[in-house]
């Protein structure tokens, strides 16, 4: 789906060179796609101290009563 967006020249041209990207389409297409990891990752902290950890807990146990 063609795009057309003002991003500022100065933030792709950096981003270009420390991604290592050889076009602006690459570099954008990663950007996004580290934007919607970090956005999920940060989703995911909320949960961190509300669940309970058993080091005994056997999964593969808990995969065959299924």
């Amino acid at each position: 789906m063609p795009t057309n967006l003002n991003i500022d020249d100065r933030l792709l041209t950096e981003a270009l060179k420390v991604g290592g990207h050889r076009t602006k389409r690459q570099t954008v297409n990663e950007a996004l796609q580290e934007y919607i990891q970090r956005r999920r990752r940060l989703e995911l902290v909320k949960y961190f101290g509300k669940i309970d950890f058993d080091p005994a807990w056997d999964y593969e146990e808990a995969r065959r009563k299924r």
